[in-house]
């Protein structure tokens, strides 16, 4: 269970400082002392408005990643680079997202740089913070990447890639992480027309290295890209099958979802803490603490206050940096009133 009722919590991404998006279109102008020194002031900006905030869990912002996963196929071997959106104009999502084609063995002789961002954290957070690396699973990783002969199908990509992330988790153990999000919202997605228990067994290989050995969870939405979801938006064809994935907490979308289904929560709650997300990150609605409280309220008709974490929906980086500080603010504000209640 957690280690104190109703933890607060966020799920990885963080706005990046805008100073700091103009900077990363223009690199060429700075040498690579000045890369680092612009990628360490963008966490200490994340860890400050995170720590402000009152936070029980923080995270590094994941100020180095360009996007929730497609900085990852930097770090892989075996891929051409596709930069032109199959789509140019319009509304911007998901469909303006390119692919990329596969020329080789997948592989990842470097690690997918989790590791590295995990040992900044450590150095810039304050002593005594918990803190917790996120890891986008290998089905969710193996999305933009486009079959050939070798890798038949996205299943097959997939499990190529299982043990690239398999390999950066044990590095992320032994680096000293004793929280680790996976990050498969393609999972959540997908689950009304795939076979959610090939999904568990795909999960369950995956992590298998270090349950047990950390705190572990995983982050289950319907996407979120320039405020758009992807996904078809419900929980229950997840369940059964998904009770069985070897986590310790899972984390469900349902701020933008009007907390339709929350009494699933409780299916959740019989193997495994749950956390919620109470804060709505494709909306610029801030929230109040008062409807944090109401909304922590909701849950605990469902699931004890000792098995309850709440977040934002999905990851802030697609909410801009001023409202998500606000959000964060009012959401541990709204904890604190939900606690002196219990």
């Amino acid at each position: 269970m957690n280690s104190h009722p109703i933890r607060t919590i966020v799920i990885g991404s963080y706005p990046f400082p805008a100073w700091l998006e103009h900077a990363s279109l223009h690199l060429d102008q700075f040498g690579k002392a000045d890369i680092d020194e612009m990628i360490d002031d963008a966490v200490i900006a994340a860890i400050h408005d995170q720590v402000t905030a009152g936070l029980d869990v923080i995270t590094d912002g994941e100020q180095t990643r360009l996007d929730f996963n497609l900085s990852f196929y930097g770090y892989l071997q075996g891929i051409e680079r596709e930069s032109e959106s199959p789509r140019l104009w319009g509304p911007p999502a998901h469909d303006q997202r390119g692919k990329h084609k596969l020329t080789g063995i997948l592989s990842a002789p470097n690690g997918l740089g989790v590791v590295e961002e995990f040992n900044r954290l450590k150095r810039l957070a304050p002593a005594g913070q918990h803190l917790k690396a996120s890891v986008p699973g290998p089905f969710t990783l193996s999305g933009r990447l486009l079959p050939n002969s070798q890798y038949p199908d996205r299943l097959a990509i997939t499990e190529a890639l299982l043990p690239v992330v398999r390999k950066e988790l044990d590095d992320l153990l032994a680096a000293g992480c004793n929280e680790i999000t996976i990050d498969e919202p393609s999972m959540s997605c997908y689950a009304y027309k795939m076979d959610t228990g090939k999904f568990v067994d795909i999960f369950n290989r995956t992590v298998e290295p270090v349950v047990g050995k950390c705190r572990l969870s995983t982050h289950l939405c319907f996407g979120n890209y320039k405020g758009h979801p992807v996904g078809y938006r419900r929980i229950a064809p997840m369940l059964p099958d998904f009770l069985d994935l070897k986590v310790d907490e899972v984390h469900v979308e349902m701020a933008n979802r009007e907390f339709a289904e929350i009494e699933l929560i409780a299916e959740f709650a019989r193997r495994m803490d749950v956390a919620v997300g109470v804060i709505d990150v494709k909306s610029y609605y801030i929230e109040t603490p008062e409807d944090v409280a109401s909304r922590i309220e909701t849950c605990l008709k469902y699931i004890s206050p000792d098995q309850l974490a709440i977040a934002p929906d999905c990851g802030l980086s697609q909410t801009a940096r001023w409202a998500a500080r606000k959000k964060l603010a009012n959401m541990v504000k709204g904890a604190q009133i939900a606690r002196s209640k219990l």
